[in-house]
């Protein structure tokens, strides 16, 4: 019993019902359930065409595993459904009807896998809110140090632009002293007379 269905990106998808008890009868009663995983192996390599029937290049799901040895090692099913996907050279099969019991177990799994990537996903989202955080801090820091710089450097021209005033002043002021020296120098002191009666009050004084 084959289902065929194929698809455009190289992906062969198939179902079978695999005969299990032909091969585990041939083995000892504690060997069954690894014969029947050895010949669901050896049955999709011949079947989906693997390259040298290597059965490491086929893949089995875990509830199927699960399926086999669910009654113990003597004693596996007589035949499984199985869903076999083909992609290049690997095989990967799956139970093609779960029962209720690993329905259950896959969705609480699905659940538990939802919820740590949830928190994954919040814990990276949380640590890019940080990083920016913290990249803001510091672009803040930054700017902080530049104003102070800029600050303390308008501070030193005033210091400068105060002094070159200064000096401007005192240089003008000793200018003007010398200019007033000189026209001290070159003016003629005018002599004037006292008269007599001047004289006499000063002698008096």
């Amino acid at each position: 019993m084959a289902k065929k269905t194929e698809t455009k990106t190289d992906k062969i998808e198939k179902e079978y019902v695999i005969p299990l008890r032909k091969g585990w009868t041939k083995v000892p009663r504690y060997k069954r359930a690894n014969k029947a995983v050895k010949s669901i192996k050896e049955f999709l390599a011949r079947h989906m065409k693997v390259r040298d029937h290597d059965l490491n290049k086929i893949k089995l799901d875990t509830y199927i595993n699960e399926f086999i040895w669910e009654r113990g090692i003597r004693k596996p099913p007589v035949k499984i459904k199985v869903r076999a996907f083909k992609e290049g050279e690997i095989v990967r099969a799956e139970l093609s009807e779960l029962p209720e019991k690993f329905r259950f177990k896959k969705s609480k799994l699905e659940k538990r896998e939802r919820k740590t990537e949830e928190s994954v996903k919040k814990k990276k989202t949380e640590e890019m809110k940080e990083a920016e955080e913290k990249k803001e801090e510091k672009k803040g820091e930054e700017k902080t140090e530049k104003k102070e710089e800029k600050s303390e450097e308008t501070k030193e021209e005033k210091k400068k632009e105060e002094k070159e005033k200064k000096s401007a002043v005192v240089e003008a002021g000793k200018k003007l002293e010398k200019e007033s020296a000189r026209k001290s120098k070159h003016m003629v002191k005018i002599k004037t007379k006292k008269s007599k009666h001047q004289r006499r009050m000063a002698l008096q004084k």
